[in-house]
């Protein structure tokens, strides 16, 4: 660790591009924190909710809690970015032929993907303003209702703060370290952290507690930091899993050593937090609906797509959003990874797996292969995304300390992510200048 801090230190380049990360970030964290003008949010109680807009406040570091410049944060480009991707495999013919025009192509695409980023920001930003309203007590300074006016004044806003974090993860990822959007929601997530462990604390040891009350909190206490760690590790742990496929090619020597034969990685979660996003969206969707429709809260379709709620005693919420979870991770899986392409490319390339036929006996191979690996990896989205939810339910624990889910994924997969970019560029510099 010494070691690589010091050549960091060393390497003027990796080094300004740590700095400017570090300057977009805290604008970014300044410009979450900041009040939206004419705005009162006394009376707004967002930190223990488990719907969309709890996650939204998560991965926007508590922007939407106080309704600040950047409260929709990044989650319209995140979405545009997957339905224009979903369609470009194979589903729209055009946009799947611009994946293959180079340079060009991606521009098209990035073009479609702003321009389907504002049609979500304002539709988006209407229904938050309209459900904080009526579900979460945002109201006008002064009180009463938001007018038309007011409405075009939020929606405008919080468009414009979208499209500047936009701009500015652009500029992370062109001038800085990492995927700027993902270390944008990088830092949202883990400046919540701390108010986390802090809550804990009070939570379990309190503040007007004595003797054995307050030992009994530390230990407790100390059982929750202990418990945190270890799925922290587990996260790693499964993040950085794979599956290897042994292959060999056709100029190679049938009695290659060990250490010369090429592997397939298949990583455990092909599919990342994408699953849990979309779970968690189409499972909160009618309820926003219904909030729009001004349907009551006392309807017990509220209580039924609840995830960390019951039903006449069943957490239907909850058992649906496993099964959404693990239905979304093999759909995703199977337009990421698809069996078939990498056969075909393995038969252009002279590539093959040893005791397996080429075409479709490997495209039969590997489709068995991943449906195991996924099947590893859709248990393990559900274990973390669904335990703070267990936790809120079974064990009394308040839902602000809950650990684990789609934000935990998020922080371990980013930090993985940037340090394997920054060795990546000091290997570059070495190697550039041992030939220099």
């Amino acid at each position: 660790m010494i070691k690589k801090i010091t050549s960091i230190l060393k390497n003027k380049e990796v080094l300004n591009r740590i700095i400017f990360t570090l300057v977009i970030l805290f604008i970014f964290k300044l410009g979450s924190t900041i009040t939206i003008p004419r705005v009162d949010i006394t009376n707004v109680d967002i930190q223990n909710s488990s719907d969309i807009f709890g996650l939204m406040n998560i991965l926007g570091g508590g922007a939407l809690k106080r309704f600040s410049l950047f409260a929709l944060g990044v989650s319209p480009y995140i979405t545009a970015s997957i339905v224009v991707n979903l369609l470009s495999m194979g589903i729209l013919p055009k946009l799947e032929e611009l994946t293959k025009q180079g340079a060009q192509g991606r521009k098209k695409l990035d073009d479609t993907t702003r321009a389907l980023t504002v049609l979500l920001a304002g539709v988006q930003a209407y229904g938050i303003v309209v459900t904080m309203q009526n579900q979460y007590g945002l109201s006008p300074i002064g009180g009463g209702s938001f007018s038309f006016w007011d409405y075009i004044y939020l929606i405008v806003i919080t468009m414009a703060g979208t499209f500047l974090l936009v701009w500015m993860a652009d500029q992370i990822t062109s001038k800085g370290v990492g995927n700027g959007v993902s270390i944008i929601i990088f830092a949202g997530i883990i400046t919540e952290i701390p108010y986390q462990i802090v809550n804990a604390f009070q939570n379990f040891v309190g503040v007007d507690v004595t003797g054995g009350a307050i030992f009994n909190g530390v230990i407790k206490f100390s059982i929750y930091l202990l418990a945190y760690l270890l799925l922290v590790i587990f996260v790693i742990f499964m993040e950085r899993s794979i599956r290897k496929v042994p292959i060999q090619y056709a100029s190679t020597t049938f009695q290659a050593r060990t250490n010369d034969v090429t592997y397939l990685p298949i990583k455990i979660n092909s599919a990342g937090v994408i699953p849990v996003i979309f779970a968690s969206s189409v499972l909160t969707a009618p309820p926003i609906i219904m909030n729009f429709l001004s349907i009551p809260r006392s309807n017990p379709v509220y209580q039924i797509l609840s995830i960390n709620g019951t039903y006449l005693g069943i957490p239907f919420g909850l058992i649906l959003y496993i099964i959404l979870i693990i239905v979304f991770t093999y759909f995703y899986t199977g337009l990421q990874v698809d069996p078939v392409k990498i056969s075909d490319n393995f038969a252009k390339s002279g590539a093959y797996i040893p005791g397996i036929r080429p075409g479709n006996e490997t495209a039969k191979y590997l489709k068995k292969v991943i449906y195991r690996v996924t099947t590893l990896g859709a248990l393990f989205l559900t274990i973390i995304s669904a335990l703070p939810m267990f936790l809120t339910m079974y064990l009394s624990l308040p839902s602000s300390i809950a650990f684990g889910g789609t934000g935990l994924i998020i922080v371990v997969g980013v930090i993985l992510e940037t340090a394997k970019e920054i060795d990546g560029r000091l290997a570059a510099k070495e190697y550039q200048g041992f030939i220099g």
